[in-house]
């Protein structure tokens, strides 16, 4: 392979439910939150092992800290302290690695993850996907929007990130039955269009099961941008329901770090240069993954 083909992006994995492991206190709605209010140390600690494990590029900690979860499940007042801490936790921990790691601020789904009918009106979308990049900005060296579930609200996403002329990377969310598909039933290739139009340097396909990512590849494919994926490790997200805790769902027993790693390198093979995990990928599966692209001549590169 060539040296501009050999290189590789390798994210993080789930923040939250490495969190749910070293925490003591019970699953709230507001939980990787929470735990930037009551155990701080913890997020710092998850950030460096993703690194260790061979990440290049962490995401904030923030995903729960929107406008409209904090109204729902916590104090609206909290928004900005939330946010401080978060880019604290990474700083720090990408200070501690001495390692060159890039930081993504975080552009979540504002009301409830796979849910597009919860997806707010377009303006309220800009609007507060403004909020969130304002105060993220001047922290991070990037900006991911991630678990889109609908062509809108993924395009208000990338429209705010995109004013911060900062590079924009979008991670839509499929159906896990048809990875061609949004959970909103909009084609991917459709949605992708999009979002490179309003200003999307990369499209990535997350929180999935990784079948339906591998499905997903071929639809991104032609876009002549950089793709990529990283999926999750769940049985099923139906029964988790907007303002509820992950409590109700259920892990797989087949996506240990090999198998996961085998996934994420047939997407490589399909064309991917980002790869990572999403909830119940730690970051045994991180370093797994990482060993198994430089055995394989790939070089992990931040950009």
């Amino acid at each position: 392979m060539t040296a501009e083909k050999n290189r590789i992006v390798l994210l993080d994995g789930g923040m939250g439910q490495a969190l749910a492991t070293r925490s003591r206190r019970p699953v709230t709605p507001l939980w990787s939150a929470q735990v930037m209010l009551d155990e701080p140390h913890l997020v710092t600690a998850v950030h460096r092992d993703f690194i260790e494990a061979g990440a290049r590029v962490i995401t904030l900690n923030s995903y729960s800290a929107t406008p409209q979860r904090l109204a729902r499940d916590g104090d609206p007042g909290l928004f900005e302290p939330l946010h401080a801490a978060a880019l604290d936790a990474a700083r720090q921990a990408r200070e501690e690695s001495g390692r060159e790691v890039r930081i993504a601020g975080c552009l979540p789904p504002l009301v409830a993850s796979y849910h597009p009918d919860s997806v707010p009106d377009d303006a309220t979308c800009l609007r507060d996907y403004r909020r969130i990049v304002a105060v993220q900005a001047a922290g991070v060296d990037l900006f991911l929007c991630e678990t889109m579930s609908l062509i809108r609200e993924a395009r208000a996403a990338t429209i705010a990130a995109a004013e911060s002329r900062l590079p924009v990377w979008v991670a839509f969310t499929v159906d896990d039955g048809d990875g061609t598909r949004l959970r909103s039933g909009e084609p991917l290739a459709e949605a992708a269009r999009e979002v490179v139009a309003a200003g999307a340097e990369r499209v990535l396909v997350n929180c999935s099961v990784p079948e339906m990512v591998t499905a997903a590849m071929g639809e991104l494919a032609g876009l002549g941008v950089p793709f990529g994926g990283y999926a999750n490790a769940f049985t099923s997200v139906a029964p988790l329901q907007p303002g509820g805790t992950v409590d109700a769902l259920e892990s797989r027993t087949d996506l240990g770090p090999d198998a996961y790693a085998e996934h994420a390198m047939s997407w490589v093979e399909r064309g991917a240069t980002l790869v990572g995990g999403c909830c119940e990928v730690g970051p045994d599966h991180i370093a797994a993954l990482a060993e198994r692209l430089t055995a394989s001549g790939y070089r992990l590169v931040a950009s």
